[in-house]
């Protein structure tokens, strides 16, 4: 009787359960059959779900619910807790499978080059949100005494570190934010909270409904002048053929042009000015110069000479994510991504690494919404089975699930499973209970494994 096509997945995040759920619905899942390992570097699975979604942001976090029923398959497992190229290596993987595919993702910041970069008071956007998040490996503490800060970038990112910094620790106490974070927040000083983006509204990256998020907070003020609401040919044609940014526009048109009201924090959302200089004295950040831009017919924008210096104590830059290089498999250094072709790793001299595949992040970089993923893994998995009827997959030497415990097992790796995580996700929501919450997330690796019974 032909065994079940073994496949390992390092990264449970979206993309990972996505791909999981594209091989368990597979006609190969039928016959021979399938069996699925994840393999998470965290504790607890999800991902950016977990680690990179605002906290007051429940809806998206819903997600959660589909990705539960996937991992609920008895075709499924999770080795929570296992690092990539430290506990376990790509020559290991291959031994006990009959492919992998890296689904790992990006929670580093992207570099942003100007002058200042480094100065006390810049900080990635991604840090931040790892903080505010709970994640393990980030300190505790996060300083925020500044009264003005500034945001670099015009994506849904940019829109969440504005929000959770204009927000009071109070309004974001009902989410599941740590003790710390909260006690963090309560200390914040912001009031003001400026958003540079170099282009114009028909440029932005918001989707429309995050962007109309940020009006609904009571101690939140909205403000968009009047003379960055511009548009050229190529912008109007953008608006025309894309839904979304013209209901962007309109919303950034209804706010640019209504009174301002009172409440006590304010976010400004600055179009066509381009950051040049993160500003310093005695090491720390003082201000931010910025470029006026200007539309040059085609949607893009040229500098006019014309700079600006604004007073802030912070900058935030939410410029993008990169993901990290992950060993033994090829790597673009430019765009941060393995390169691929529909999924198939492919080497330096153009040829498939056999057995390999990527999806998400890792292969295409950190664009688009939690959903588009999930296009990325069918595909990715499609050229996988097609590679299985073709017996282009290498054959691994132990295919056996219980070989992959007893190599954990004699490495030493403390790892999490799926009960694992139902524990720890009652051990949180028993935190939260007394207080009305749905849950407290528990942040310590050490307190996640005893909770998970690793």
């Amino acid at each position: 009787m032909p065994r079940p096509l073994r496949v390992a997945i390092v990264g449970a995040g979206p993309a990972g359960i996505y791909a999981a759920d594209a091989l368990l619905k597979s006609d190969v899942a039928a016959d021979p059959g399938v069996s699925v390992d994840l393999f998470e570097r965290m504790p607890a699975p999800f991902g950016l779900i977990r680690y990179g979604v605002a906290p007051d942001h429940p809806r998206i976090k819903g997600i959660v619910t589909a990705l539960h029923q996937v991992l609920d398959k008895p075709q499924v497992r999770l080795f929570g807790n296992v690092d990539y190229g430290t506990d376990v290596h790509l020559d290991d993987l291959r031994a006990f499978y009959d492919a992998v595919i890296f689904s790992t993702g990006a929670m580093a910041d992207r570099e942003l080059r100007i002058p200042g970069v480094d100065l006390d008071g810049s900080y990635g956007a991604a840090d931040f949100a790892s903080w505010y998040d709970g994640h393990p490996d980030v300190p505790r503490t996060w300083p925020l005494h500044a009264e003005k800060v500034a945001v670099l970038g015009v994506g849904n990112v940019a829109l969440d570190i504005s929000r959770i910094l204009a927000k009071t620790a109070d309004e974001l106490l009902p989410t599941e934010i740590p003790p710390n974070v909260y006690e963090g927040l309560k200390a914040n000083r912001a009031k003001e909270i400026h958003v540079f983006g170099r282009r114009g509204p028909a440029q932005a990256k918001f989707s429309p409904m995050e962007l109309r998020e940020l009006d609904h907070s009571p101690s939140i003020e909205v403000i968009v002048n009047p003379e960055d609401i511009d548009y050229d040919e190529g912008s109007i044609a953008e608006r025309r053929g894309n839904k979304q940014t013209d209901m962007v526009a309109k919303t950034l048109e209804n706010w640019a042009i209504r009174d301002v009201g009172d409440r006590p924090h304010r976010i400004y959302l600055h179009f066509f000015e381009s950051p040049v200089e993160i500003l310093g004295e005695d090491g720390k950040v003082v201000g931010l110069r910025t470029e006026r831009t200007e539309l040059d017919g085609t949607g893009n924008v040229k500098g006019t000479g014309t700079y600006t210096d604004w007073e802030v104590d912070a900058v935030y830059r939410a410029v993008g994510y990169l993901s990290d290089k992950l060993p033994k498999l090829p790597w673009d250094l430019e765009s941060g991504t393995v390169p691929d072709e529909g999924g198939r790793v492919i080497e330096e001299g153009g040829d498939h690494l056999q057995s390999v595949y990527v999806t998400g992040w890792i292969r295409r970089g950190p664009v688009g919404l939690i959903g588009h993923t999930k296009g990325d893994a069918n595909e990715t998995v499609a050229n996988l089975l097609d590679d299985f009827a073709h017996e282009r997959l290498h054959t691994p030497v132990s295919p056996g699930p219980e070989a992959v415990d007893a190599f954990l097992a004699e490495r030493g790796v403390r790892f999490t499973t799926w009960e694992g995580w139902y524990k720890l996700d009652a051990a949180e929501r028993a935190l939260g209970e007394p207080q009305g919450r749905e849950r407290v997330k528990i942040v310590e690796r050490e307190d996640m494994l005893r909770e998970s019974g690793a």
